[in-house]
């Protein structure tokens, strides 16, 4: 397996107005967020990342919601993705928002989302499709010093083995954003509008929902041996009786 830990320091974006057509992306984002908050309940909703804090969630149902991010934004809680100061089981949804691209160990976040989830908690995820137009830039050096090629593309396919490899449960795949992202501003045309009726698996963006499963442990009781109700000396007559003739004692003779 392709590693994926990043040896040079990656410098997240801190808002979406960091790379072209990103307010636009986030519009996108939103909208496909939508129906999945009228189905989450729960008592809280943590946004890992600058991107997630700063999207709009009108619709969620979750009484509480905190952000956590850089100082550059205010969050409620100032952290890095891959160490969250939040205590074990203890968060019913997780979003994070083309956070994975831009951490040096996209594993580990993962993995400490996993950890402050609830058990049947939700996992939503965002990013950047690298079999698309805009993956198709990030091969040119002019692009991969700007954002957002700058960051490391991971394939859906790649993060499902992650989720699955950790304990969750894929629920569905979402491919939008068809845009090349070349442009500063987004405009709808006829061939977007083809590409993402016809050719959304060549989206540039996708977004996946998962669910924290954990598998319920079931005591194994210990097997009890039935005592006898007969007397040492009977078991040992009763032993006696069921060997072989040839194995039993002859009585002597006088």
């Amino acid at each position: 397996m392709k590693p994926a830990l990043r040896e040079n320091q990656l410098h997240a974006p801190k808002h979406w107005q960091s790379f072209r057509q990103g307010p636009a992306l986030a519009a996108a984002l939103e909208q496909q967020l939508a129906p999945w908050w009228q189905q989450i309940f729960g008592y809280y909703l943590l946004k890992v990342g600058d991107l997630s804090c700063q999207l709009s969630t009108p619709e969620c149902r979750v009484r509480y919601q905190l952000r956590l991010g850089s100082a550059s934004i205010t969050p409620d809680v100032v952290a890095e993705p891959d160490a969250l100061p939040i205590a074990c089981s203890s968060v019913d949804a997780v979003l994070l928002s083309h956070c994975l691209e831009f951490q040096n160990d996209p594993h580990h976040v993962i993995r400490e989302a996993h950890r402050v989830l609830v058990a049947d908690g939700y996992l939503l995820l965002s990013g950047f499709n690298p079999h698309s137009w805009l993956g198709l830039w990030r091969c040119l050096p002019a692009y991969q010093q700007q954002l957002p090629w700058q960051g490391h593309f991971f394939s859906a396919a790649r993060i499902k083995d992650w989720l699955h490899l950790i304990g969750f449960e894929v629920m569905a795949e979402q491919r939008f954003f068809c845009s090349a992202m070349l442009a500063q501003e987004f405009r709808q045309n006829s061939w977007q509008k083809f590409n993402e009726r016809f050719l959304s698996l060549f989206a540039s963006s996708y977004l996946l929902v998962a669910r924290k499963r954990e598998l319920p442990l079931t005591p194994i009781r210990p097997k009890w041996r039935v005592q006898s109700n007969f007397t040492a000396a009977q078991q040992g007559i009763r032993a006696r009786e069921t060997l072989p003739l040839s194995e039993q004692a002859l009585p002597r003779q006088q």
